[in-house]
């Protein structure tokens, strides 16, 4: 029997030894082995992280003198839900939203039940007065886990027509996070939703700080410096935009109240003005008028859509310059022998009549055709001798049916029709009526205001078209050192003859001397060379206004052109569209003349309306009917 009991104390005592020897080796691979393991997991749940929001960078005119986007002081008031007393979050809620002027349910969508035990800071309303936090500071007291800090918003400076340059900022939605999640955006940023703010959205953000706070373990914060950590914020970027304000204005006043739109450039691709009407204020977006959004998105006008690049409309005339270069080029048909233009012309079962000469232009060779806009002439010689697949050859050279590129989001590619495409699209042959309409910028085809003036452009630098861009520079926000400079990049070079240019830019300028803009475009102040157009849109009584062109024309050094690269080219290209909806079509011809007089004789807006002597058409420039 004793040896029965020793025998079982022995037992004992090995398996006390072999679970003292386990428990032994678990806390030497515990406090050892994988001590720093376990060390940064109690520092992660003793520790809490809080953001300190960035200024957003700043956005300047293209001398640097005039802020067109700052960032204006602003409060955020947030509610740590833990900190409230079971029971009372009912009654917290109701008094800030009677002090903020929220409502009770936009405050819980950002607050919902689940969130009710974590001592994490919840933002519920952005953009707060101080005369509310003021408020909110007066019954602290009575109002637990209620903190509130400085959150700046964006100030949109006497935009007006800058509106679809610059764009608007707003919260981060869900499925944005999404996509940009693995690029460091959180739940709660502020990004860019149109124009520059979204385009340069990254260079302008920033990069958020952080306050790391040691806690205990009913997550309250632990005081003293030693149980703080800060990582401070580092501001965006400020950017320097290509826009001439002065110019801006010019062109938004030039415009008017009529639908529609207008671009400045210069030939290296350096967007001076950039107007689309009807306009919007961006800062609606950071007042918390919601209201206001909706009447906007409502508007059948579409304020929101920026004419240049996000509409197409038929070129109409304007396309009688990629017709020009076809026939110069491809010498099918002798620049010099003319065509008889009777004002009418029948073809297939119907007449067609030449735009607005019904007794006719007479006989007129290439030149002569492109100075009074001819459509016979082209009709003529689109349909016999060049032909639909080289019209289309021709309109893609000039960058027809392709995006720009230009530093927006949003753009359009407009449409270049061919024949094979008509017959998938809508089972029908391609038939010389399409060939004839095409020639005249009619039928399917499609461009937008900016690839009009990269037409032109192209023109101008003997064949090469540069990307449109509006960034100029990045700067520091704090020394304002120039970190970044924007070349012009080429986009597309033509192998067609310099020649061949000079003699387009030579017949643009008859436009202006003998034909269909000789008024008002042939002013003293500067020699212009241009292209009318007027699109059919099925209206009787009015239709889409084009006008573009170019001044100086007599520009450069002993008949020599400036290249764009060189910095004291004045050169710039203004594109024009007035659209149908407007019941005065011509205004595209007077708002360019207006543009380039106020332009290059330094003029505001009612001087170079003086000394053009449109005054009695000037009280239209404010009215919309």
């Amino acid at each position: 029997m004793q040896e029965v009991i020793a025998r079982r104390i022995i037992i004992i005592r090995i398996l006390v030894i072999l679970v003292f020897a386990v428990y032994s080796l678990k806390l030497f691979s515990m406090q050892i082995l994988s001590g720093d393991i376990y060390l940064s997991r109690a520092q992660d749940i003793s520790r809490r992280s809080f953001t300190i929001t960035t200024q957003r960078g700043e956005i300047y005119d293209r001398d640097f003198t005039r802020p067109l986007v700052m960032n204006r002081d602003s409060f955020a008031v947030n509610i740590t839900p833990a900190e409230v007393p079971r029971g009372r979050m009912d009654d917290v809620i109701g008094a800030v939203s009677k002090i903020l002027g929220v409502s009770d349910e936009e405050i819980r969508l950002r607050l919902p039940s689940q969130y009710y035990q974590l001592y994490q800071p919840v933002e519920i309303a952005s953009n707060v007065p101080f005369n509310a936090i003021a408020a909110l500071a007066e019954r602290k007291n009575t109002l637990p886990g209620v903190s509130w800090h400085s959150k700046p918003v964006r100030n949109y400076v006497n935009t007006g027509s800058l509106s679809h340059v610059l764009g608007y900022v707003g919260d981060i939605t869900r499925d944005e996070l999404t996509t940009l999640y693995n690029m460091g955006y959180q739940q709660g940023d502020v990004i860019g939703k149109a124009g520059i703010e979204k385009q340069y959205d990254e260079l302008l953000r920033g990069s958020e700080g952080r306050e790391i706070r040691t806690v205990d373990v009913r997550g309250r914060r632990i005081t003293g410096r030693e149980n703080t950590v800060l990582v401070p914020p580092e501001m965006g970027k400020n950017l320097v935009l290509t826009i001439d304000t002065k110019l801006q204005t010019l062109v938004e006043k030039a415009l008017g109240r009529r639908i529609g739109a207008a671009v400045v450039m210069k030939p290296n691709g350096e967007i001076l003005a950039m107007v689309s009407y009807p306009w919007y204020d961006p800062n609606i977006f950071t007042s918390g008028q919601s209201s206001d959004y909706q009447v906007l998105a409502n508007d059948p006008n579409k304020p929101f859509i920026n004419r240049v690049i996000q509409s197409s409309y038929p070129p109409a005339s304007t396309f009688k310059i990629v017709m020009t270069t076809a026939i110069i080029t491809e010498n099918l048909f002798p620049t010099e022998q003319t065509i008889l233009c009777q004002g009418m012309m029948h073809f297939g079962n119907r007449d067609w009549n030449c735009h607005i000469r019904r007794p006719g232009h007479g006989r007129l060779n290439l030149r002569g055709a492109l100075a009074h806009s001819c459509d016979i002439y082209y009709w003529t010689v689109g349909r016999d001798f060049v032909g639909a697949e080289r019209i289309v050859s021709y309109a893609r050279e000039y960058g027809y049916g392709e995006l720009t590129g230009i530093d927006l989001p949003g753009e359009i590619a407009g449409f270049v029709p061919t024949p094979q495409w008509k017959e998938r699209r809508f089972h029908e042959r391609w038939v010389a009526g399409d060939t004839m309409n095409m020639s005249i910028g009619q039928g399917y085809t499609l461009v937008t205001p900016i690839q009009i003036s990269n037409m032109v452009c192209m023109a101008l630098n003997d064949g090469r078209i540069y990307k449109p861009h509006l960034l100029k520079e990045v700067r520091d926000p704090v020394s304002n050192a120039v970190e970044m400079d924007i070349r012009p990049q080429l986009l597309h070079e033509s192998k067609l003859p310099a020649e061949i240019f000079s003699t387009v830019r030579s017949d643009m300028r008859s436009v202006v001397t003998e034909g269909a803009a000789q008024y008002p475009l042939n002013m003293r102040s500067v020699q212009i060379a241009a292209k009318t157009g007027t699109a059919e849109v099925g209206l009787s009584d009015r239709w889409h206004s084009w006008l573009t062109a170019y001044a100086p024309y007599n520009f450069g050094r002993s008949s020599q052109m400036v290249r764009p690269s060189e910095e004291n080219d004045n050169t710039i290209v203004v594109t024009v569209i007035v659209e149908a909806s407007n019941p005065w079509e011509w205004w595209a011809t007077y708002a360019t003349a207006i543009i380039f007089q106020g332009h290059f004789a330094n003029q505001e807006y009612e001087d170079a309306v003086r000394a053009l002597g449109l005054q009695y058409l000037a009280p239209l420039q404010g009215r919309r009917e």
